[in-house]
């Protein structure tokens, strides 16, 4: 990591492209002003803030995103915490369909600008999860190719989900244009998920030979970070510039509060 100096905190950079920890912040405690205004600068910058050791409480997990966007109450959410309903919790044996790359919130417009999770039980080894770039890989793209996912988009299930895996057949959709402007930065990125059923703006038989290529040239390894977890540990990504994936390859339970905004 390349440790660069932020007053009044350290910004590790995790890889050349995104990702950071952030050292010397007490988020539990609560941060100024100044503060606020620093984390959110990197927060825009990094796409992907680590705070390790945090061991944040529900409310403290709440006034964290606070810092960044309004917290999120989802519709449907089964598993809420007993102390504060916008904190979900998960306790799972795998990551399920997390273990796929895709962006949460895609059945609303607008999609969640924000997700975070604290962790409270982690595997010894294993349960790394990866986040991709989505502004780099547009940025990887060739200038025809840009203009052409202009008027593209893609189409996803508008079924909300409840917090668990099983999913209804589609009865109502939703679109997404598959490129889209920070709403920030003013940087435009992909914005895709594994889970979309199809594009819209091209035929059907280009949309089914463009989906995959997408899919796989957003994940490339030249556009990810992957970080590991311990008990405590607090991250938080920007939705609309990330994608990310739970790597299913850990055994025994992996129990973690989810706070969402946007």
């Amino acid at each position: 990591m390349t440790a660069v100096r932020t007053a009044p905190y350290e910004v590790r950079q995790a890889s050349p492209v995104l990702g950071a920890e952030i050292v010397g912040v007490d988020l539990a405690g609560g941060v100024d002003d100044t503060t606020a205004e620093a984390l959110r600068e990197d927060f825009w910058k990094h796409k992907v803030l680590v705070f390790r050791g945090q061991d944040l409480s529900p409310d403290a997990h709440v006034r964290a995103v606070q810092i960044f966007d309004e917290p999120f109450d989802h519709p449907q959410w089964l598993y809420r915490h007993e102390d504060n309903r916008l904190v979900y919790t998960f306790n799972l044996e795998k990551a399920g369909a997390a273990s796929a790359w895709h962006v949460g919130g895609t059945w609303r417009n607008p999609p969640f600008n924000i997700e975070s999770l604290t962790y409270q039980v982690v595997p010894e080894v294993g349960g790394h999860t990866l986040w991709a770039d989505l502004q780099a890989a547009y940025d990887g793209l060739s200038e025809p190719f840009k203009e052409l996912l202009e008027s593209v988009s893609a189409v996803y299930s508008a079924y909300p989900g409840d917090g668990t895996y099983d999913r209804p057949a589609v009865t109502e959709t939703v679109e997404h244009p598959v490129v889209r402007t920070h709403r920030h930065t003013g940087r435009k990125g992909l914005f895709i998920s594994s889970h979309a059923l199809r594009l819209t703006g091209i035929g059907q038989a280009e949309g089914e030979a463009l989906l995959p290529f997408l899919v796989a040239h957003a994940s490339s390894p030249n556009y990810t970070v992957s970080f590991g977890w311990k008990p405590g540990d607090f991250v938080l990504w920007d939705n609309l510039a990330t994608w990310h994936y739970a790597v299913n390859d850990y055994d025994g339970p992996r129990v973690y509060r989810k706070v969402i905004g946007g």
